[in-house]
C-alpha cells in the first residue's frame, strides 16, 4: 500500500466558481498494488476534460467519492501477476474504455462499447470489478477505470496502450480523450470522404480535434461552430475554412449559404442539445449528423422523424471516436509525428493539481482549449 495525492470529487453539483466551492479536494489516498492482469502507471501529464466537468456539476451523474480525470499518459512502475506484453519504464496512454476482446461488441470490431468495461465504468471500478483507491479504510470510486488527477494509478492491462517513449507525455495525453474521440469521429464514425463538406458544433478539445481531423481527411469545407469568437477564430488557425457564431438568430441559415444548402456531415461535440439541434438542421438532405456530446441523460432533442425518412437522413452516435484504441492511438500519434495532425496546437494551460478547480473554471467559462495537470 503506498500513499498518493489525487483530486477527489466527494459531492457533484456544487456552484461555480470551483476556485471558491473547490469540489474536488486534494486528498492523499491510499493506493493498493496492482492484481492480476493490472499495473501501476506513474502519471506524468493529465488533460481536464468536459467529461470530468460533467460529472463536477452532476450531469453526467457517477458514484461518489470519485478519483476524477481519465485522460492521460504516464510510465508503468509495476506489473501485476499475468501482465506479460508490458515492461517496467514503458511509456503508455490510458484510456477511458478498457475492452475485454471477448463480449459479443469487442468480438465484432466496437472495442469502444465493451460491455463489461462499460459496466466497470458504471460501478466505478477497474475492468476486473476491484477498486484499488481508498481513503481512510473507504473506497473511493476509479473514474473510467483511470482516476488520472493522481500521482499514481493502478489501472487495467486493458486501460493502456504503449506508445513511442519519444512523444513528450503533456502530448501523448490528449491521445487518449480529446483526440481519439475527435478525430475518431471523422475518420471512424463518420468516415469522411475527401472533398465532403462538414461543421463541426463545439470547439472545445475534442470539437477542435474533429477540424484536425476533417482537415487530414481532406474535407474541402470545414464550417466551425461556437458560441466564442474565440475559439472560432483559432479554428480557422488550426484549417476550418468558415466559421459561424452559434449565438446568431440565422446561424443554421448561415451553415446553409455556406455550404449550398447544408453540409454532408455535421457533428456535434457540444454536449448540449441545442447544439445538437443546431448540427441536425444545418446537415444537408441525405446527410449524416454525428454526436460525440454527453448531455444530461433526462435531456430530450426536438426530432421530426419524417426527415429521417423522407430526407434520408442518418443520425449516429459517436463514443470514443468508434475508436480501437490499440489501432488508433499510434496511428494518430504516427499522423502527428509526420506533421499531419499538429495535436500539440490544442495544449494551452498546463497546471498543478493544487490549481485544478481553477481549471475547470476556465474549462467552464470556454477559455482556453486543453489544459494539462502536470506531475513531476
Amino acid at each position: 500500500m503506498m500513499q498518493v495525492k489525487a483530486a477527489v470529487l466527494k459531492k457533484m453539483g456544487l456552484p461555480p466558481p470551483y476556485a471558491a466551492s473547490k469540489p474536488l479536494e486534494i486528498a492523499d489516498l491510499d493506493l493498493a498494488p496492482p492484481g492480476r492482469g493490472e499495473l501501476l502507471v506513474r502519471i506524468k501529464a493529465a488533460g481536464l476534460c468536459h467529461s470530468d466537468l460533467s460529472v463536477i456539476d452532476g450531469s453526467r451523474p457517477r458514484r461518489t467519492p470519485m478519483a476524477l480525470g481519465h485522460e492521460a499518459a504516464g510510465v508503468v512502475e509495476e506489473l501485476g501477476e499475468g501482465v506479460a506484453d508490458l515492461a517496467v519504464g514503458d511509456h503508455v496512454v490510458l484510456v477511458f474504455v478498457p475492452s475485454c476482446g471477448r463480449c459479443r461488441p469487442c468480438a465484432a470490431g466496437r472495442p469502444a462499447l465493451c460491455e463489461p468495461g462499460a459496466k466497470a465504468n458504471g460501478a466505478g471500478t477497474l475492468l476486473g470489478g476491484e477498486r484499488r483507491l481508498s481513503l481512510r479504510a473507504e473506497p473511493v470510486h476509479h473514474h473510467l477505470g483511470v482516476s488520472a488527477f493522481a500521482e499514481r494509478a493502478v489501472v487495467a492491462r486493458e486501460s493502456c496502450v504503449r506508445i513511442d517513449p519519444g512523444l513528450p507525455l503533456e502530448l501523448a495525453a490528449l491521445f487518449g480523450c480529446a483526440v481519439l474521440t475527435g478525430v475518431g469521429a471523422v475518420v471512424n464514425t463518420a468516415k469522411i470522404a475527401p472533398g465532403a463538406s462538414v461543421a463541426v458544433v463545439g470547439l472545445g478539445g475534442v470539437g477542435l480535434s474533429a477540424v484536425l481531423g476533417a482537415k487530414l481527411a481532406g474535407a474541402r469545407q470545414i464550417v466551425a461552430v461556437d458560441l466564442s469568437d474565440e475559439k472560432l477564430a483559432f479554428a480557422r488557425r488550426l484549417g476550418a475554412t468558415h466559421a459561424v457564431n452559434a449565438g446568431a438568430k440565422d446561424a443554421v441559415e448561415q451553415v446553409k449559404q455556406i455550404s449550398g444548402g447544408g453540409v454532408e456531415v455535421a457533428f456535434d461535440m457540444a454536449g448540449a442539445v441545442p447544439a445538437l439541434e443546431l448540427a441536425y438542421a444545418a446537415t444537408a438532405r441525405g446527410g449524416t449528423t454525428v454526436t460525440a456530446g454527453l448531455p444530461h441523460p433526462d435531456k430530450r432533442m426536438a426530432l421530426a422523424p419524417v426527415t429521417l425518412v423522407a430526407e434520408e437522413r442518418t443520425l449516429k452516435g459517436s463514443y470514443i471516436g468508434s475508436a480501437a484504441p490499440l489501432r488508433d492511438v499510434p496511428r494518430f500519434i504516427s499522423l502527428f509525428e509526420a506533421g499531419r495532425l499538429p495535436v500539440d496546437a490544442l495544449l494551452t494551460h498546463r497546471l498543478r493539481l493544487d490549481e485544478i478547480n481553477e481549471g475547470f473554471d476556465r474549462l467552464r467559462e470556454g477559455i482556453g482549449v486543453r489544459q494539462v495537470v502536470l506531475f513531476d
